[in-house]
């Protein structure tokens, strides 16, 4: 019963990390007027399905060692980290905060495993030649995501501007075309490594439990994290389509280009290595980075990105208290 209470919780934990990711997605074609909100909303979901079921195995592999406890309570401590992100995602989402779902889990993970069983505990980890292993080399991902998404999305503005500054309305066309395989392509991104962490997660689950001997991913446990995170995009992403496209900095559609293909890199180059990150972040600094390789300071809301990064720096330790609070239930 523990067991697929805690299976519940990880599709819960993919549910609401969707709500933050329908924004990634969507927010150029909808804020740019490129695509109707249906439309913005049918592609993604499409492709957003399609991404935990085709890569993420990798990422699936990181997440589902992060954690060393005593196998007969490797369950509720694994419970108790997705209860905390959950209850993280759904807060911030509510706020209308873009928020790091990837921060949340890995800080409910460690605080339900810390107080499990201490610092020893939680595998550390750090780097493997180039590949993120542990906890360390997770937060070392989400840490350098955003500033290589920053750093893209300003060069490859600058760059994009300079080879269009001739071009008439006929030549910008092929722009908003191309906002719809970036979109297209991000939530495909999004699945693939998003997705890939609650998959990880039910693997994890099924291996403590005896279900299974090894941490592959079965075809139900891709699917159904892949659903979980497509009804999430696809009911939840509006409250944070407006503070991603507007209220942070109000996007054209060469910026929704930019800022999309720009994270699309980003995270698929992150997958590919095993390196969970977190596409809200990685979005959200490109469109910063955009703003500012336009010298458009006072269009950038800085306080948006004040709150933003507040959120970015609560959240570890704020998901990691509500786990261990947690634990004390999924104990019982």
């Amino acid at each position: 019963m523990l067991l697929w209470l805690a299976v519940l919780m990880a599709l819960a934990y993919a549910l609401t990390t969707g709500f933050h990711n329908g924004a990634n997605a969507n927010a150029a074609l909808v804020v740019t007027r490129v695509a109707r909100p249906a439309q913005a909303m049918a592609l993604t979901s499409v492709f957003c399905l399609l991404g935990p079921m085709v890569g993420g195995t990798l990422v699936a592999n990181v997440i589902a060692g992060l954690i060393r406890v005593d196998q007969g309570v490797t369950v509720a401590v694994l419970g108790a980290g997705l209860t905390g992100a959950t209850a993280w995602n759904a807060i911030t989402w509510r706020s209308g905060i873009p928020s790091s779902a990837g921060h949340a889990l890995i800080g409910g993970l460690v605080g339900a495993a810390v107080l499990q069983g201490g610092w020893k505990a939680v595998y550390w980890g750090g780097l493997d030649g180039w590949k993120p292993v542990g906890v360390l080399g997770f937060l070392l991902a989400l840490t350098i995501s955003p500033v290589i998404g920053f750093t893209v999305g300003l060069v490859v503005d600058r760059g994009a501007r300079a080879a269009l500054r001739r071009a008439t309305r006929r030549g910008r066309r092929p722009v908003r075309g191309g906002e719809w395989v970036t979109s297209a392509s991000l939530a495909f991104a999004n699945g693939s490594n998003d997705g890939a962490k609650a998959a990880g997660i039910i693997a994890a689950l099924l291996l403590a439990a005896g279900r299974t001997s090894s941490l592959s991913l079965p075809l139900w446990v891709r699917a159904a994290s892949s659903v979980a995170l497509t009804v999430g995009t696809a009911v939840g992403g509006w409250a944070l389509v407006r503070t991603i496209g507007r209220r942070l900095y109000r996007i054209r559609p060469l910026d929704g280009l930019v800022a999309q293909g720009s994270s699309t890199v980003v995270v698929v180059a992150s997958s590919l290595v095993g390196a969970p990150v977190s596409t809200t972040q990685v979005l959200a600094s490109s469109v910063v980075g955009i703003g500012i390789g336009r010298h458009r300071f006072r269009h950038i809301n800085w306080v948006i990105v004040r709150t933003i990064l507040l959120t970015w720096i609560t959240t570890l330790p704020a998901s990691a208290a509500l786990a261990a609070l947690s634990l004390l239930i999924w104990r019982r």
